[in-house]
């Protein structure tokens, strides 16, 4: 019998645009994980939500403190020796800059659609405080994962099994993290 490898900490961040499908993906990979979750909306201050749903967009100094408590609660869990996935939109390279800033445990899941479907499934949501007015400007303000940046954009498209098996490939590939596998560091 092989022993069992110890795998570090990670803190997946599905990240996107609105209507994208994180909170969906997400949950495909909690669900074939079984690690903590916790939804990267539920970490913004009541001044950005209301804001959001007065349909006016976040700007960087809404962002950054919004950001901080995300990074925070990485912290927390890197040093528990946790994994977790968090769903936060992280449009641009500072952000996710940020968010990795002293946490080698995150790792971003990029999930991208086509605008047009965007457009469809946000106009067709309820109960969530982002008007679909705007989509345009987190379209504008997205910056694309880049290839030096830990993580995987995949199409979020496809069916929802079919966009958690793409980033549970890429994350066993850069990562040695799979479905079973421990969850934390020796």
């Amino acid at each position: 019998m092989q022993p069992e490898t110890q795998v570090a900490p990670t803190s997946i961040v599905v990240m996107g645009v609105s209507g994208s499908g994180k909170t969906t993906v997400a949950a495909g990979l909690v669900e074939r994980l079984g690690w903590e979750f916790a939804e990267g909306d539920d970490f913004h201050p009541p001044a950005n939500v209301e804001k959001m749903r007065s349909g006016r967009p976040l700007d960087d100094d809404d962002r950054w403190p919004w950001l901080r408590s995300l990074a925070a609660w990485f912290g927390e869990h890197e040093r528990a020796g946790a994994s977790v996935v968090v769903t936060c939109s992280a449009l641009k390279r500072s952000y996710r800059d940020l968010l990795r800033d002293g946490h080698p445990s995150v790792w971003f899941a990029h999930v991208t659609a086509d605008a047009e479907v965007l457009r469809r499934r946000v106009a067709d949501r309820s109960g969530h405080y982002m008007p679909s007015s705007l989509l345009d400007s987190q379209l504008a303000t997205l910056e694309p994962l880049q290839d030096d940046e830990p993580g995987a954009a995949v199409p979020g498209d496809g069916a929802p099994e079919d966009v958690v098996a793409l980033l549970l490939a890429a994350l066993a590939a850069e990562r040695g993290v799979r479905p079973g596998s421990p969850r934390t560091s020796a």
